[in-house]
C-alpha cells in the first residue's frame, strides 16, 4: 500500500488523525495524565515521573506539541508545558459527535 495522500481528506480529518497518532503511545498518555495532575511542568519534572531517559521524554513532548495537544512557554532555560485546551475541546466535540450518532444508530 502506498503513502496516504492527506490532501484528499479534510483539514479536520487530518487534524484528528494527527492527534490520534500522537495519543497512540502509552508514554504520551502518561505525560498528558501527569500534566492534568500538576497543571504545568518542565521536562525534568516529567523525566522524574516516567521510567524514560530525558531525550526520550523530549521526543514524546515534541510529538505531543506538534499535534497541538500540549503547548510550551519558555521560562529561562526551560520550557513549561501544559495541556492545549483548544485541541482537547476539538477532540471532545469530535468524539461527542460520534457518540451522538452511535446512540441514534441501530446497527447489528
Amino acid at each position: 500500500m502506498g503513502a496516504s495522500k492527506t490532501e484528499h481528506y479534510s483539514s479536520q480529518q487530518n487534524q484528528i488523525a494527527t492527534i490520534a497518532k500522537a495519543l497512540g503511545h502509552p508514554a504520551r498518555v502518561a505525560i498528558i495524565e501527569h500534566l492534568l495532575k500538576v497543571n504545568q511542568c518542565i521536562c525534568g519534572d516529567i523525566v522524574n515521573e516516567l521510567p524514560l531517559a530525558q531525550p526520550t521524554v523530549s521526543q514524546h513532548l515534541r510529538e505531543l506539541k506538534n499535534a497541538g495537544i500540549i503547548q510550551g512557554t519558555i521560562e529561562g532555560n526551560s520550557i513549561c508545558y501544559c495541556i492545549n485546551e483548544q485541541t482537547i475541546d476539538m477532540l471532545k466535540t469530535y468524539i461527542s459527535t460520534i457518540m451522538l450518532k452511535l446512540t441514534n444508530n441501530k446497527c447489528c
